[in-house]
C-alpha cells in the first residue's frame, strides 16, 4: 500500500517536471481554458506512459517545490470531465493528501493516471484545442502531436515510476503516527474517532457532533483513510452523517439550501468504502440530490437583487449590515436560481469569485467554493 505523502515527496525530489509527472499550483476547473488545459496534461501523461502510471502534483510552487497546498477538491465526478473530451480516456483518480505544516482546510493534490495502452486525443473541440488533437510530454511541457506519433510501445519510464512507487511503501511506524497526529493534534479540539477494517485498513474522521431526532451529524468534517494519508472528505460548511460496519465506510452529505433565512437540508451524494478481504478497497458514489423548486416570480426579485449587489461590491460602495449577511449567501442563492431555470445564473457566480475573495469577510468566498464544488457534482453526474 502505498503513502501518497511519501509518494509525493518522492516525486517532488527526484527531478523537475518529466514526461511522467507534472505539477501544479492549482487546478481551476470553473473556466473552459482551465478544464482544457487539465485534460491536456492527462492526455499527453497518459500518451507518454502507456506503461507505467503517471501523476500530477497540485499545491506546489513551480520555482522551489515549496508545498503551500490548494483547496480540498472533490474528485467523484473528475473523471467523467475526461471521458467527457477524450477518445481512450485513461483512468485517473484525485486524491487530496494532508501535510503537517498546512492549515486544515488545505492539502496537495495527487492525480493518478493508470496506464491505458492505447493512444487518447481529442474527440471534440475545447477552448483552443480542435477535435482529433493527441500531445505527449516533451520534458516539462505537453506538445501537441497527430494520434499517429504516439509510441504505445514506450517503456522508457517504467522502472524509475516502479522504483519510486515502492520507495512510498506505507508502514506501521507511519500508520500509527497518521492516527495519534490526526486524533492528538490536528483535531483534539473535536470529537474524533478511528474504525479498523479488515485488519489492515484505518479510517479516523472528526467534526462537530450533533443529534437531531435522533440521528447524528457532524458538521467540519474530516475524515481521512491513514493508510494512504488520504484525506477523504472535508468541509468547513456541510453537515454529514456517517454510518459504518465490519466491511464498508459511507458519508452521506447534506447541502444547506434556502431563501428567505429559512434554510432545509438536502442530501447531496453518499460516498461508500467497501474494504475487501484481499487488501483492495473501493470507492462508490451515488447522488441523491433533487434541488428545491420555488415561485417564479420570487426568484426574479432574488436573482435581480443578487446582481445589485455584486454591483455595489464592484463599485465600492458600503454594504449595510443586512446586505453583508446576504452576501453571504449569495453563492446559495445564485446556485438555487441556477437549479430554477437561471442559467446565466451559474455564469455570474464564477465571474463574481475574485470580488468575493477580496471581500473583508471570507465567510462569502467560503460559500462560493462549496456552491461550485456542488455545482460541479451535479455537472458530471
Amino acid at each position: 500500500m502505498i503513502n501518497k505523502r511519501l509518494l509525493i515527496k518522492n516525486l517532488l525530489a527526484h527531478n523537475d517536471e518529466s514526461s511522467f509527472y507534472d505539477k501544479k499550483r492549482q487546478l481551476n476547473l470553473h473556466t473552459k481554458e482551465g478544464k482544457a488545459k487539465f485534460v491536456k496534461h492527462i492526455c499527453a501523461l497518459s500518451n507518454s506512459n502507456p506503461h507505467n502510471n503517471s501523476y500530477i502534483v497540485v499545491g506546489v510552487e513551480d520555482g522551489d517545490n515549496e508545498i503551500t497546498g490548494t483547496d480540498f477538491y472533490d474528485d467523484s465526478r473528475i473523471q467523467n470531465l475526461v471521458n467527457a473530451f477524450l477518445i481512450h480516456p485513461p483512468r485517473i483518480q484525485y486524491e487530496n493528501v494532508p501535510f503537517p505544516h498546512l492549515p486544515k482546510d488545505r492539502v496537495v493534490g495527487l492525480v493518478t493516471i493508470s496506464p491505458n495502452g492505447r493512444a487518447s486525443y481529442f474527440k471534440k473541440n475545447i477552448y483552443t484545442i480542435p477535435a482529433g488533437m493527441a500531445f505527449l510530454r516533451r520534458g516539462s511541457n505537453s506538445t501537441p502531436v497527430d494520434v499517429s506519433q504516439v509510441n504505445l510501445n514506450n517503456v522508457q519510464n517504467k522502472n524509475t515510476v516502479a522504483d519510486i512507487e515502492n520507495g512510498s511503501r506505507n508502514s506501521i511506524e507511519h500508520t500509527l503516527e497518521g492516527v495519534m497526529d490526526f486524533i492528538n493534534n490536528r483535531h483534539k479540539d473535536m470529537t474524533a474517532k478511528y474504525k479498523v477494517f479488515k485488519e489492515l485498513f484505518i479510517v479516523c474522521w472528526a467534526g462537530n457532533k450533533k443529534v437531531v431526532k435522533g440521528r447524528t451529524y457532524f458538521s467540519r468534517v474530516d475524515i481521512e483513510l491513514i493508510n494512504e494519508q488520504v484525506k477523504l472528505f472535508y468541509s468547513a460548511l456541510d453537515e454529514v452523517s456517517i454510518e459504518y460496519n465490519d466491511d464498508t465506510f459511507s458519508i452521506t452529505e447534506y447541502v444547506a439550501l434556502g431563501l428567505n433565512d429559512k434554510t432545509s437540508y438536502y442530501p447531496l451524494e453518499q460516498i461508500s468504502i467497501r474494504f475487501q478481504e484481499n487488501g483492495n478497497y473501493k470507492m462508490e458514489s451515488e447522488m441523491l440530490f433533487e434541488p428545491p423548486q420555488y415561485n417564479r416570480k420570487m426568484m426574479y426579485h432574488i436573482y435581480n437583487a443578487n446582481l445589485a449587489l455584486l454591483s455595489k461590491l464592484q463599485k465600492g460602495i458600503p454594504l449595510s449590515e443586512r446586505e453583508q449577511k446576504d452576501l453571504e449567501n449569495l453563492p446559495s442563492t445564485f446556485m438555487i436560481c441556477y437549479l430554477n431555470g437561471f442559467d446565466d445564473a451559474k455564469q455570474k457566480l464564477v465571474d463574481a469569485k475574485p470580488l468575493l475573495k477580496a471581500y473583508a469577510e471570507n465567510s462569502a468566498y467560503i460559500s462560493f467554493k462549496e456552491a461550485m464544488r456542488v455545482l460541479r457534482k451535479m455537472k458530471y453526474a
